[in-house]
């Protein structure tokens, strides 16, 4: 492998002999505190794997970002030592989480420092117009998240025309977190010729996939085997009841005094609680979850680093990819959902060679998905109980014992040593001084004893429970006790698993409980479950059997019985013929008479004169809905109006005197209005279309009918006098008669009037 830099560090050259490291980085390392390379960062600088493109699969906190930093050294720098300005990016990372990018641009900054690269990040949350300024300014390596870096891509401030080498950061997560389109869309704004370089800790189907699409011919490397998985961090299981989750949680806390501690929980409800829960105890803590802004995770973060916080509870997604200096502790207080989120969470701790404790918190009922999860991680973990108080106060004393204090001399306190060993003796100076180191802590939580669950057995052959204890409830059937009603609480009364519960018998009035010899010390020969539900022990086994039943004294004669025995009265004469032969001859009783009544004489209708017989679209409309009655009222009011109008108007027609023509004036009036015969006022009325469709449409509105109606008004005909009528044809018979268009048949027809 030719040299990138052209030379290389003396000391990495004297212990990896085989591997070149460019001279700013090589230098980088040795300020940074390196002696020797991880397996990855080895793995990603043996000789044949510069320039091609590659699948890494490590386990998180093995140093992958100074591995991939190291890889595309040779892309960035080009042989050179020191960076000029670059106009476009010369590489690209894609991070998941907004955490995660930062930290590794600042792993980059101090690696390619002395090279005089310049590093800008895009992520979001931030101002969007400060990273565009500094796009503009020219950056070596964009650092981003992928929605953020499409943002940019599509506002044409971020150019990839001459990006070289682009690595994908937890792909995996990516991924799950549903930024696949994105990924797409990001690299296909790159050139065909770059590097690219995926990172994972896990590689599913769905990683090998976006690999063949988007690599070509990738090389795969794994970096440990998995028998080498975590070796750094010890797993412990602590087996709790229920109700001792969060105690469990407090008590594990101060038994391992880590410098920092993250507590993991599925959503964001369960931090909140956790995070006020444990505030109240006086606990150092800050939260991690979706719904805080970018500045509120900023701050809790530099919280954790400064030591102002030494616990931090989180999401899965929050806490992705986060690097907590001196994170000793990590807490499952919710079991993860697959043994892959399971090693993610735990990778939190024992980085770089340091060693960590990864706890999870298994109640009764998650002692089979706890144990699932282990094997699919393949990690063994320690089963136990969480610290007592008793444990956790031992702990502290010890570290009281040790503390560098009490072993450093006398310095310029010695007067006020004296004047305190002058007024109080030895002994009050020790009480004093272990109230005030116990102050300043939370104190230590008292659990209920809780039994080890054993490595997973084969699966027992049914009936076959061994020795047991029988206990007797004092609720049956009569309290409607089912046995999925009292199993969880035998479990929660005595912290053990539904496995050490043999078989639930329900009497009438009791039930009958079968617990395991190696518990059943669990349980007092006398307890209250809760408020009406107790429990005793049994001397031996229980009598199960059915009590036998006597004989069954002989029931009354039925009331129906006795009515169908009874001979039945014949029906009368006058009722006796039925309706239907048919029923008749299947008759086999005859028929009672049924007793008659005189009925009164009908009283006759008397119609009064004033009444005028019900019509018959009225009569048939009796039995329409309420809405169909008006609307059909409606419509005969219209057509009665309608047919009165016609009427008055054949009427006024055939009444009105011939009146003489108008002289035409200097402005002649149109032939259509001179024509006009009857000086009469025009009567509006409905015609024979409209007649029609409201005849078609009879639920039509009752308002818009009632409105129509109204204004079918009939204006009043002017009266007629004979002097008038008489000087109106002397006038008519002066005047020749004026031109005028021809008038229509059916307009003459009208002025003629009947025949």
């Amino acid at each position: 492998m030719v040299p990138s830099g052209g030379r290389t560090a003396p000391l990495l050259e004297k212990n990896m002999q085989n591997l070149n490291i460019a001279a700013p980085l090589a230098a980088a390392l040795t300020a940074r505190g390196y002696e020797s390379l991880t397996a990855v960062q080895e793995a990603v600088l043996v000789e044949g794997t510069e320039g091609r493109d590659m699948l890494v699969s490590a386990q998180t906190g093995s140093g992958k970002t100074v591995a991939f930093g190291l890889a595309i050294a040779p892309e960035i720098l080009n042989g050179s030592d020191k960076l000029l300005y670059a106009d476009t990016p010369l590489s690209l990372i894609i991070a998941p989480t907004r955490e995660l990018a930062q930290q590794v641009a600042r792993e980059l900054e101090w690696l390619y420092a002395s090279a005089g690269a310049k590093i800008a990040t895009c992520v979001g949350g931030m101002d969007y117009r400060t990273e565009k300024r500094a796009l503009d300014r020219g950056a070596h390596i964009v650092v981003g998240t992928p929605g953020r870096l499409r943002d940019h891509i599509e506002r044409n401030s971020l150019d990839l025309s001459g990006v070289q080498a682009v690595v994908l950061d937890e792909a995996d997560e990516m991924l799950d977190l549903g930024f696949a389109e994105d990924l797409e869309f990001i690299l296909a704004a790159a050139p065909e010729t770059r590097r690219t370089l995926m990172f994972s800790a896990t590689v599913p189907k769905e990683i090998a996939t976006l690999a063949a699409t988007f690599q070509k011919d990738a090389l795969r490397i794994v970096a440990q085997g998995d028998q080498k998985q975590h070796t750094d961090i010890e797993y412990r299981a602590l087996s709790v009841a229920v109700r001792d989750r969060e105690h469990a949680i407090f008590n594990a806390l101060r038994f391992y005094e880590a410098r920092t501690a993250i507590v993991f929980c599925k959503t964001r409800a369960n931090v909140n609680h956790l995070l006020a829960r444990m505030g109240n105890r006086g606990f150092q803590v800050v939260a991690l979850s979706g719904e805080l802004s970018q500045t509120e995770r900023m701050h809790a973060l530099q919280a954790l680093r400064d030591g102002r916080a030494r616990v931090c509870i989180a999401t899965d997604v929050a806490a992705r990819g986060i690097d907590l200096p001196g994170l000793e502790l990590v807490i499952h207080a919710d079991l993860p959902t697959n043994s892959e989120t399971l090693l993610h969470r735990s990778g939190r701790t024992g980085r770089a060679g340091k060693k960590g404790v990864s706890a999870l918190i298994v109640a009764p009922s998650e002692v089979r998905k706890a144990q699932r999860l282990l094997q699919g991680a393949k990690v063994v973990a320690e089963w136990g109980n969480a610290p007592s108080a008793d444990e956790v106060q031992a702990k502290d004393d010890m570290r009281l014992l040790d503390h560098s204090a009490l072993a450093a001399g006398v310095g310029d306190e010695a007067d006020m040593a004296q004047q305190i060993l002058s007024r109080f003796n030895a002994e009050q100076v020790a009480a004093a001084f272990v109230r005030l180191w116990r102050e300043g802590r939370s104190a230590p939580e008292v659990l209920s004893d809780a039994l080890p669950p054993s490595e997973p057995r084969a699966p027992r052959e049914r009936g076959e429970f061994g020795p047991s204890v029988w206990f007797k409830l004092s609720v049956g059937h009569t309290g409607r006790a089912e046995a999925r009603w009292l199993l969880p609480k035998i479990c929660e009364a005595g912290g053990i698993s539904r496995d050490s519960i043999g078989a639930i018998r329900v009497q009438q009035d009791e039930t009958f409980v079968q617990i395991a010899n190696a518990v059943a010390g669990r349980f007092a020969d006398s307890a209250e479950l809760e408020s009406g539900l107790t429990m005793d022990k049994l001397a031996g086994e229980p009598d199960l059997s059915r009590p036998e039943r006597g004989e069954r004294p002989e029931r009354a004669p039925r009331a129906a019985a006795q009515r169908a025995a009874a001979p039945r009265p014949v029906r009368a004469e006058s009722r006796s013929i039925p309706r239907n032969p048919r029923a008749s001859s299947m008759r086999t009783a005859p028929l009672r008479p049924r007793a008659t009544r005189p009925r009164a004489s009908p009283t006759p209708r008397v119609r009064t004169a004033s009444a005028s017989p019900m019509p018959r679209a009225r009569r048939a409309s009796a039995n329409l809905t309420p809405h169909a009655r008006m609307a059909s009222e409606s419509l005969m009011r219209r057509v009665r109006l309608a047919s009165v109008n016609l009427t008055r108007r054949a009427r006024m027609v055939s009444a009105s005197p011939t009146l003489p023509a108008k002289t035409p004036r200097a402005n002649p009036m149109p032939s259509a209005r001179m024509a006009r015969p009857n000086p009469t006022p025009r009567v509006r009325m409905a015609s024979a279309s409209r007649v029609g469709r409201l005849a078609t449409s009879p639920l039509r509105n009752q308002q818009a009918s009632s409105r129509t109606a109204d204004r079918q008004i009939v204006r009043p005909v002017p009266k007629v006098t004979k002097a008038t009528a008489a000087k109106a044809a002397t006038a008519r018979a002066a005047t020749p008669p004026a031109k005028s268009a021809p008038m229509p048949r059916a307009r003459m027809a009208l002025m003629r009037g009947p025949s």
